[in-house]
């Protein structure tokens, strides 16, 4: 262990530990970022995109990496969502009174950049990993812990993350359209699974999609043991079978990426701070993609815990980073938000996994009547908003 201290050390690879790093930098914490080897991140090709939502952009603005990402960025004017049966919803920018409802971008981007700014950020050092105790190389007055679902500081610590698998897999992919996208996201709520288009830059910035289809496990393996073409014909006819109208709008799409694939599940640690640690992100928290808000919940954390931490800095001077009566405001802001959203995400998957026709029947009707009720339409998509 080094002898050299620091007000707090970040544990991490992903989007959220580099932006707490960054963030905590800017406010003059002194940091020591403690990541993963180079040579233990996966090779294969990043085929993730991310939803980020006005205050995830916010922060990314702050932390002055928003202007370059924008470049690998595509903006949502619209999203159009289908029920299985007649229900139908759409969300728009202009009836939000904003610019956007949210800008998609490259997670491999997102992650590019950070790392960039992290090595002229002045108050950040890296160190080593922490050990199997989860014993960080450093001495910190807290230990953030960003490591992610799997995180083994989480487990070494005796928090318990109490796991739901919901029996679907994520599948993912860059897809290439017939037609320009014009910045509308597409979601088809089809009866076990859910699919979602989200307009995208790449390959062709007019005319390419983000994929991440929702479906049980032994659909996705199928669906991850076709060839690109095979895969194409299966989606192409998805679409035209749930929305046959929207499929002439999107045109024929073809598959230019690696086909991804990953489980599914509800996730949530029974604590999320101790003496001297805090969890964040999907170390603490796991919701379903359907909403595209578990990004956007992993860098709330990081905007609530350093706002908090920057307060007890002018008010309690002598308290240090790791104080647990600063910790629990932390988890008093963040607990009602995550929970709010992993409801929602939990209870709209159940409804739509159940084929049962009555429900079918009301879940459609809900949808088209949510339609029709502008200020609950708003209030929706103001939550995505804050998530």
């Amino acid at each position: 262990m080094s002898a050299k201290g620091f007000d707090v050390c970040v544990s991490g690879s992903g989007a959220v530990a580099m932006s707490l790093a960054l963030a905590l930098s800017a406010e003059g914490w002194h940091v020591a970022w403690s990541r993963a080897p180079e040579s233990s991140k996966p090779q294969q090709a990043d085929v993730r995109t991310y939803a980020l939502n006005a205050r995830a952009i916010a922060l990314l603005e702050r932390l002055r990496v928003w202007p370059a990402l924008k470049t690998f960025a595509s903006p949502v004017y619209e999203m159009a969502i289908q029920g299985d049966a007649g229900g139908a919803m759409t969300f728009s920018a202009w009836q939000q009174k904003v610019t956007e409802l949210t800008w998609i971008v490259d997670a491999a981007a997102l992650e590019r950049l950070l790392n960039d700014a992290l090595r002229f950020a002045p108050r950040v050092e890296v160190v080593l990993p922490l050990s199997e105790q989860g014993v960080p190389p450093v001495k910190a007055s807290l230990l953030a812990i960003c490591e992610g679902k799997h995180s083994g500081t989480r487990a070494a610590l005796g928090v318990e993350f109490s796991r739901k698998e919901y029996g679907h897999w994520g599948v993912a992919t860059r897809l290439k359209a017939a037609r320009p996208h014009n910045g509308v996201a597409r979601q088809w709520f089809r009866s076990p699974d859910i699919l979602a288009l989200l307009p995208f830059n790449q390959p062709d910035p007019e005319a390419s999609y983000g994929l991440v289809w929702s479906v049980p496990q032994d659909r996705a393996r199928h669906l991850q043991s076709l060839t690109p073409e095979d895969f194409a014909v299966e989606l192409n006819d998805a679409i035209r079978q749930s929305d046959a109208a929207a499929a002439d709008l999107v045109g024929e799409l073809t598959v230019e990426a690696p086909i991804a694939a990953w489980p599914l599940a509800l996730a949530q640690a029974d604590r999320w701070t101790g003496a001297g640690w805090v969890l964040l992100g999907d170390a603490a928290h796991q919701v379903h993609p359907l909403a595209g808000q578990g990004l956007n919940l992993g860098l709330a954390d990081v905007d609530t815990l350093v706002e908090v931490l920057r307060e007890a800095k002018l008010k309690e001077p002598w308290r240090q980073a790791g104080d647990e009566r600063i910790l629990s405001r932390y988890v008093r802001r963040r607990q009602w938000p995550t929970q709010a959203m992993s409801g929602l995400t939990d209870g709209l998957l159940h409804l739509f996994a159940d084929e049962r026709v009555p429900l079918k029947d009301v879940r459609n009707l809900g949808m088209s009547l949510v339609e029709r009720l502008g200020p609950v339409k708003q209030w929706l998509v103001g939550r995505a908003f804050d998530a």
